[in-house]
């Protein structure tokens, strides 16, 4: 198939399942209670980290995902930086990441002074599995007194961060038997996935703690902001601690007992959060239509399929995403640019982790899969408001 013809066929698809001439990616949708609950917070001038809306988004996400606790902070990195610190994570550790994943998981890896080990992924899934996994580490460690160690490097690989990449859930369970099988500490990248369930299950309840973003791109937005979900009552205490400064609590004395971070949420953010999170079931429920209405649309075109979630998962379907088929795989810019031109905003994975220059150096597995998907992955028009 010509260049030409397959972007004319993805056009016309794309505009019989939205009927516009133009679309973003993903664009935030404020329906609800958000005027209502800024007005609110600014007229209590709590609008900084401590005030009542925090604690109600708090609560909201608790109820909606089933975790015990749940920490906001200003955004998704945030969230995964301490999540490493509060686990154990320091410096001259390797952490396993996915290499097909957006920086921020290296970063956060990066500013507890440890590595990023980066992983090839499973084209099923987009993420790293369980299968991989375990043969990988059985070929490059040894784990001694309940701790792996890199053959290569001497160094502990401490921990695991499957990524839900596109919202798309990881498989959990057989990445949580090898993680425990080698001492790893396992931390779910769910920065894409609220909303997303794994055998009834929600994205980032299954590991030590899960890690979400409310960038204005996500499936809710606090404009920017990020939460860390956990049932582990301590772990709890301690994000907490760390992401107010670890200030000892007193009417008025400054004691701060470790190096902390200002990372709460503003007062002001947790408000448009409180308001987004009462519409969340409407968001996920449209954009669970846009994917059947793409699926039909896309039914029969030649050269593309629409990714769809695993048999054992319920994806919140954040980003829409279209694989070329391999042997057009080089034409993908070429496609993207034609997208674009029509009216409809699309773009392709990110380049993969291993292939930035902070981190050429760093430990990598094989990545055929990665580098096969980051070819072909395609993103299309994904806002909840197209419905």
């Amino acid at each position: 198939m010509k260049t030409e013809s397959l972007v004319s066929a993805i056009n016309a698809s794309i505009l019989s399942a939205i009927d516009l001439r133009t679309a973003t990616l993903h664009a935030p949708t404020f329906n609800g209670n958000e005027m209502a609950y800024l007005k609110e917070c600014i007229e209590s001038t709590y609008v900084s980290s401590v005030g009542a809306m925090v604690t109600d988004f708090e609560e909201a996400i608790s109820r909606y995902t089933g975790a015990k606790y749940v920490v906001a902070v200003v955004n998704g990195t945030a969230a995964l930086h301490l999540s490493l610190l509060a686990n154990g994570v320091g410096a001259g550790d390797e952490v396993l990441i996915p290499a097909l994943s957006f920086v921020a998981t290296a970063n956060a890896v990066s500013y507890c002074g440890a590595t990023p080990h980066f992983l090839d992924v499973d084209l099923r899934r987009m993420t790293v599995s369980a299968e991989f996994l375990d043969e990988y580490l059985e070929s490059i460690s040894t784990v001694n007194n309940g701790i792996c160690i890199n053959n290569a490097t001497g160094s502990v690989i401490r921990a695991i961060i499957p990524m839900h990449t596109f919202g798309h859930p990881a498989d959990l369970d057989g990445l949580q038997r090898v993680a425990q099988k080698y001492g790893l500490v396992m931390i779910e990248d769910a920065a894409e996935s609220l909303g997303s369930w794994y055998k009834g299950r929600h994205t980032g309840t299954v590991g030590k703690c899960g890690a979400l973003s409310f960038n204005g791109n996500k499936i809710i937005t606090t404009g920017g902001g990020g939460a860390v979900i956990t049932d582990d009552e301590n772990l709890a205490q301690k994000l907490k601690h760390l992401s107010t400064t670890a200030k000892i609590a007193h009417q008025w004395k400054y004691v701060h007992d470790e190096i902390g971070y200002n990372y709460r949420m503003p007062n002001i953010n947790a408000a448009i959060g409180k308001a987004q999170m009462e519409q969340l079931p409407g968001f996920i429920s449209n954009k669970r239509e846009l994917f059947n209405r793409y699926r039909q649309s896309f039914d029969g075109v030649d050269g593309v399929t629409l990714f769809a979630e695993s048999p054992d998962s319920c994806s919140n379907y954040w980003l829409q995403t279209l694989l070329l088929d391999k042997s057009i795989s080089d034409k993908r810019d070429q496609v993207i640019e034609g997208i674009n031109l029509f009216g409809f905003h699309a773009r392709p994975a990110w380049s993969l982790l291993n292939r930035m220059k902070p981190y050429a150096l760093c430990p990598a597995s094989d990545l055929e899969n990665s580098i096969e998907l980051e070819s072909r992955i395609i993103n299309i028009p994904s806002s909840s408001s197209l419905i």
